[in-house]
């Protein structure tokens, strides 16, 4: 069965891991993909399924007569787990000095900085420039499950109308996945009597004020832990021109559709005290990636400009 992070915390906190539910919690608090996306766990480094592309058909017969053959077509993937993590030394100066708490402050900051980098990993990653990653949805996302905002050199304004339709590329929605500044010009566009679109409002699981469009979560990314902007309006555009757009991404997350993969689950380690130097050492670790399940859980809306968004 496949778990969100938060749900995973809270079954350590019944367990009695009190440290691992906070730093599992940690990880989901920091991002909005965690915060939502299931994992199931695996035996081993790597995932294989069948993926599945296009229905069997089904038709009418008359008396006597036969069905025409017809079988769906499912196309086989693997993923691979990929190893994420680091090493965070606090001197014992520092501990003598501030007390334990400042080591456990140090590691709820590295917690919070790999869950950033997962984010972005999750996006943008590409493992023909960085083969020990995975590959994030920007690279996946083809054919069909790729919309363009327009075709003009330079990009295009965002319009509810292709938004629309971004989302019926996908089977469920369960999110729309997006930067701050695009959050920013639909509820502009919301207050519009011109324009519309249907914003709401809700709380998330750690209390927080979620928007919706059309009841869909606007899942809003910001900076990895690097503080580079995951989703920039620095991407290529579809209709040519020098690279200033972003891109938004529709999601279905869960059992069968789009679901995170891993092998126990994060793992944070006392090294103790260190011989090369008077440091107290924690590894940080995580075997995870992602699959897509189904062919129509996720899709992407590219060549979006920082313009007013239309109708």
């Amino acid at each position: 069965m496949a778990l969100t992070l938060l749900e995973a915390s809270k079954i350590a906190f019944n367990e009695g891991r009190v440290k691992d539910a906070a730093i599992i919690k940690q990880y989901a608090d920091s991002s909005a993909i965690l915060d939502r996306l299931p994992f199931r766990d695996i035996a081993g480094s790597a995932l294989s399924y069948n993926r599945e592309e296009t229905m069997p058909g089904i038709g009418f017969r008359g008396v006597n007569e036969a069905y025409s053959e017809s079988t769906g077509v499912v196309n086989p993937q693997t993923e691979t787990l990929a190893i994420a993590g680091g090493d965070l030394d606090v001197d014992k100066f520092l501990l003598q000095t501030m007390g334990a708490d400042t080591r456990d402050a140090q590691e709820m900051m590295k917690v919070r900085a790999l869950s950033l980098s997962w984010t972005n990993t999750f996006i943008n990653g590409d493992t023909t420039t960085a083969p020990k990653e995975f590959d994030g949805l920007k690279k996946r996302l083809t054919g069909t499950q790729l919309v363009d905002a327009g075709a003009t050199s330079g990009g295009d304004a965002l319009s509810l109308e292709k938004l629309d339709e971004l989302i019926d590329q996908v089977g469920d929605p369960g999110g729309l996945i997006l930067n701050k500044t695009m959050r920013r010009r639909l509820t502009q566009a919301s207050r519009s009597t011109s324009i519309g679109g249907f914003i709401t409002t809700e709380q998330d699981d750690f209390g927080r004020q979620i928007e919706m469009y059309s009841g869909i979560p606007l899942l809003v990314i910001d900076e990895d832990n690097e503080r580079n902007k995951i989703l920039p309006f620095t991407e290529d555009n579809p209709g040519g021109g020098s690279p200033a757009s972003t891109s938004i991404y529709c999601v279905s997350m869960g059992e069968m559709r789009l679901m995170g993969i891993q092998n126990q689950g994060i793992m944070v380690t006392d090294l103790g005290e260190q011989d090369a130097k008077p440091v107290f050492r924690t590894r940080v670790e995580w075997y995870s990636g992602f699959a897509i399940f189904d062919g129509r859980a996720a899709a992407r809306l590219q060549g979006i400009t920082d313009a007013a968004v239309t109708a």
